[in-house]
């Protein structure tokens, strides 16, 4: 079968975020499937992002067929990024006829964050006779309203709000990552028997031999434990959704002298972040830059504890399927969860403990405390309810197969 992909921020294992496409892809031509995964040249996400002359380039990746269009760079989330969208929807309309002709899907993916792809995406399935899939990540423009502030009126909201309309009235299948999606995709106009609910996941192989993190992180964290202390650690991106702030508080107004955070990552808030620990003389914080994503395992292996913080939004009335977090699952750590989200793994697997409202400080101090006095023993056996739950659940092997249902 032909597989083709629209991802405008996909990446891969060699360029980082985002993975979904690149794991989901890569099962796929183990199974014999020909996958076509078609990204902007740039993505805010990545660490890495192709650079080449002229509109378009093509390379394989892991037996995997990537284009590469050009769109632009961009910072922020200003006007420069919505041209991006606009040139990448743009181009695949016009490449329409060729993209179904040249690789001739069996089933054409839309799966970028805004919806809009969901248009040429219909367009290359029909003129290929292909079933076309949306993929749902993020909820626009419940998102831009709800997180970004902006107006439902604001033409932008507006454009999402039809192009989110269009694909659940005309797509084959709806697949999304968030869990309670289905009542609200159905007031909108999709058939209940068209949605699927497939999260993100992991790479167990990712874990059987993961790279170093490097040598001198290895050393402060040997030296953080040879002094004693317990390490409670934060890894993934530092911006405004990761509500970092409350995580800082917690330090704060931390009593236990033993408790050392450490927040390991990047993101436009983290220079603020640090002027902020420095000001108020805030000592029992380290910040280090981001690893790679193959060296995730042997960074949570130094964890004692993961933290995970996010934005206090109506949004995660969908759910949640963040990638952090099945990470520290699977490195089977104890989680201290301050968010609100229904259907979170930490409550149905129980564990980790979780602070649903993060201006209760008190709590969010119990929970450390909770947490830092229970014995190396019940930390483990803790951490492994959720390990557990991820290797049966969310492999990519058994996502892969399960999306793979959807085609036919």
């Amino acid at each position: 079968m032909n597989i083709l992909y629209i991802n405008h921020y996909a990446g891969s294992i060699y360029h980082g975020m985002e993975f979904r496409p690149y794991y989901l892809a890569r099962e796929w031509v183990k199974c014999g499937h020909k996958v076509t995964i078609v990204a902007g040249d740039y993505s805010h996400l990545r660490s890495s992002n192709p650079t080449f002359d002229g509109e378009v380039l093509k390379e394989t990746i892991d037996d995997i067929d990537y284009v590469w269009i050009k769109t632009g760079a961009y910072e922020g989330n200003g006007i420069r990024r919505a041209m991006s969208m606009f040139r990448f929807v743009s181009q695949l309309w016009h490449h329409a006829k060729s993209f179904a002709e040249s690789l001739n899907p069996d089933v054409v993916i839309s799966s970028s964050t805004y919806p809009l792809d969901a248009y040429p995406a219909r367009r290359i399935a029909k003129i290929a006779g292909a079933k076309h899939i949306h993929e749902i990540h993020d909820m626009w423009p419940s998102t831009l309203i709800e997180v970004g502030g902006m107006s439902k009126h604001h033409p932008f909201v507006l454009l999402m709000g039809m192009a989110e309309n269009y694909f659940c009235k005309k797509a084959n299948a709806i697949v999304s990552v968030l869990p309670n999606t289905k009542e609200y995709l159905i007031q909108k106009g999709a058939r209940p028997e068209n949605i699927h609910i497939i999260p993100n996941g992991i790479v167990q192989t990712d874990w059987n031999s993961p790279e170093e993190i490097p040598e001198q992180y290895a050393l402060a964290f040997n030296q953080m434990h040879e002094e004693g202390k317990c390490i409670v650690g934060y890894f993934g991106g530092h911006a405004l959704s990761n509500a970092l702030d409350v995580l800082v508080d917690a330090a704060s107004h931390c009593k236990i002298p033993e408790i050392q955070f450490v927040l390991v990552g990047d993101g436009v808030e983290k220079h603020r972040l640090i002027r902020r620990t420095e000001d108020e003389g805030i000592r029992n914080i380290t910040f280090f830059e981001p690893v790679k994503k193959r060296a995730i395992p042997s960074l949570l292996n130094h964890f004692d504890i993961v933290i995970i913080t996010g934005l206090e939004t109506k949004l995660y009335r969908f759910g949640g399927s963040l990638n952090k977090l099945f990470d520290a699952m699977m490195a089977a750590k104890p989680i201290l969860m301050i968010m609100d989200i229904t259907s979170n793994p930490v409550e149905i697997t129980g564990c980790g403990v979780i602070v649903k409202n993060s201006k209760c400080k008190d709590e969010i101090q119990d929970s450390l405390q909770l947490l830092y006095e229970m014995s190396p023993e019940e930390r483990i056996n803790m951490g492994q309810k959720g390990k557990d739950f991820v290797e049966s659940e969310h492999d990519y092997c058994v996502l892969a197969k399960k999306f793979e249902k959807v085609f036919v």
